[in-house]
């Protein structure tokens, strides 16, 4: 992604918090996994999302109108024995270079440098709770710069949380993460067509997984969350990721993958019978979950909110799911008493983006369902579930786990399925395995 997009991104938050504000955010640290070892490094998606930048301890400052420049890094320098072994680092004229900042500092000397970009502000906007280190530093300085007032000067007087305007920003996607999103759909389309022609008896659901992070691999991607690789009763579990069993005839397997291409993130889910065809308890329950994901994502569209697509959901699940006999009574008694919850006890869908549950709140400032809007990318993902050790329920229908989901753009004018060129229809997932 090019600088001009995250400069247009630093001057709209920069207008949202005026010339008395100034914005702070940190990017992540390391992670130890054992020892003297790491984690892979990812940053902040916050962060990212202001400054492209990937190196771990960094700090943004935003500060609009500043005389000596608004977009202020604070990096570690370079460090040439430390490039020996970790790899290259832009350092302090690196960041000023190649990532348009006004100006950098050493993060070693952030204490004081927290002071300086302060002082003269009215309102600091940083999200306490997400980085301890930052915290202190943050509130430090804060408090320095008030117990100075009577030396005159303006200093701030609050600290105000940034994440809802950021979080306001980043759901409405620009052309270029749309473009990006649509590739990250396209390699997790590959990877599950691939799950695809490798599901059969006695393999085992790790090798499925193998097969998905290799197909990843070839585009430079890693998943973007632990990939769910479910056979059999495994499905039922909604975030299994042992992914140990042997896949057995006769069983379902629930995929549930997605990728992370250049910090965007896709979300897709397939059910495929192991043995190549689904056993008629199987497509009775599949093709309830069919109905509803497709009936949920033709009425996507702006003005549409997840709180009706929930409804809409419900509805056809629970209408499915009495007419074979695993729900009994009225409709509307069963909705109203939530008895679909025994099967269906998720939402339909999250909102999409650099986090795979991306940010946004899901209500908007009177308390009501948030409206789509164009640019908003969703996933819409019902499911029935039934667990062996669910009781009063025929035996033919037990270990049967189905979830269908798909990655959705909001158009102006309805929507576009991004991960729509992934059979999800009974006739052409069996054609599709049978061709194996």
């Amino acid at each position: 992604m090019k600088n001009l997009e995250f400069k247009s991104r630093r001057n709209k938050l920069a207008k949202t918090i005026g010339k008395s504000g100034v914005a702070i955010i940190a990017t992540a640290d390391l992670s130890t996994r054992t020892n003297d070892t790491y984690y892979p490094f990812r940053s902040n998606s916050d962060f990212y999302y202001f400054t492209g930048f990937l190196e771990p301890n960094a700090l943004m400052v935003l500060a609009p109108g500043r005389p000596e420049g608004e977009f202020i890094l604070c990096v570690r320098p370079k460090n040439p024995l430390m490039e020996t072994w970790e790899g290259h680092m832009e350092g302090l004229n690196g960041v000023i270079n190649n990532y348009n900042a006004d100006q950098s500092f050493d993060i070693a000397d952030i204490d004081s440098i927290l002071k300086d970009l302060l002082h003269g502000r009215e309102r600091v906007f940083y999200s306490i709770g997400k980085h301890k280190i930052y915290d202190d530093k943050v509130t430090e300085a804060f408090k320095t710069l008030r117990e100075s007032q009577r030396q005159g000067g303006v200093v701030p007087n609050e600290i105000v949380s940034v994440d809802t305007i950021i979080h306001d920003m980043r759901q409405i996607k620009s052309r270029k993460e749309i473009q990006l999103m649509k590739e990250a759909a396209r390699i997790g389309v590959e990877a599950h067509l691939r799950v695809m022609n490798e599901c059969k008896p006695s393999v085992y659901e790790y090798q499925i997984e193998a097969s998905i992070n290799h197909q990843f691999g070839q585009y430079g991607t890693v998943p973007s969350y632990n990939s769910i690789v479910a056979s059999g009763d495994n499905a039922c579990t909604l975030h299994y990721v042992e992914n140990q069993s042997m896949m057995k005839q006769g069983d379902l397997l629930l995929t549930d993958a997605g990728c992370e291409y250049q910090m965007y993130a896709s979300d897709i889910t397939r059910t495929i019978p192991v043995s190549g065809q689904f056993t008629k308890e199987q497509k009775a329950i599949y093709s309830i979950v069919l109905e509803a994901q497709k009936s949920v994502i033709s009425s996507v569209k702006p003005g549409q909110t997840f709180e009706k697509m929930q409804k809409n959901c419900i509805e056809i699940i629970t209408r499915g799911l009495k007419k074979l006999g695993i729900l009994k009574g009225s409709v509307s008694k069963l909705i109203k008493e939530e008895s679909y919850k025994d099967f269906y006890m998720h939402g339909i869908g999250h909102w999409l983006g650099i986090d795979v549950h991306d940010v946004g709140s899901y209500v908007n400032e009177k308390g009501k369902s948030k409206p789509f809007a164009p640019g908003m990318v969703i996933t819409v993902e019902p499911g029935i579930y039934i667990s062996k050790k669910t009781k009063t329920i025929d035996k033919k229908w037990k270990g049967i786990g189905i979830r269908i989901e798909d990655d959705v753009l909001v158009t102006p004018s309805g929507c576009e399925v991004l991960s729509g060129d992934l059979p999800k229809e009974i006739d052409a997932i069996e054609a599709m395995m049978s061709s194996n």
